[in-house]
């Protein structure tokens, strides 16, 4: 598997009207994203936009949650901030050949069973950003909470190039 072209994630990027956000700072004891060999695993991220977090509660149908729809949005944003973690780490998402794993944490209503709707938030955007190299591994499971009161994480393994 080769690297796509240079240029190709930043221009694909200012196509999609994306713009990667500054890393979130972590909210205890550990560093947004680690690089081991040709991976970078990251942390988990939560929905932050400018150091705060677009929404906190379960997710689900009813009165009082996140509605399933909002928190895919929720999703695609925890992707980007993985992004942008894993571009602070390596300087630059060209050098990424494969989205091998993501993993998304959905806060859910006891009731509510469809997490993997939400976390494709995630999954889809990362497809759009990196097309066949975009395609991936997933886990998507449901919890009783999260840090802050986040209704959405994703976690994120990439690999690169030579």
């Amino acid at each position: 598997m080769t690297g796509v072209p240079a240029g190709t994630v930043a221009a694909r990027l200012a196509e999609l009207g994306i713009t990667l956000p500054r890393v979130a700072a972590p909210v205890a004891a550990y560093v947004p994203a680690v690089r081991s060999g040709r991976y970078v695993h990251t942390s988990g991220q939560l929905p932050f936009v400018d150091g705060a977090l677009l929404a906190t509660g379960k997710v689900g149908d009813g009165e009082g949650l996140v509605a399933p729809a909002d928190a895919a949005g929720l999703a695609r944003v925890c992707a980007l901030n993985a992004l942008a973690a894993v571009h602070d780490v390596v300087g630059n998402l060209d050098d990424v050949v494969r989205v091998v794993k993501v993993v998304g944490f959905v806060a859910s209503d006891p009731s509510f069973t469809g997490q993997p709707g939400v976390v494709n938030g995630a999954s889809t955007v990362l497809g759009e950003i990196f097309g066949e190299a975009g395609v991936h591994a997933r886990s998507a499971v449901g919890v009783a909470v999260l840090p802050l009161d986040a209704p959405v994480e994703v976690e994120l393994v990439v690999e690169l190039a030579d």
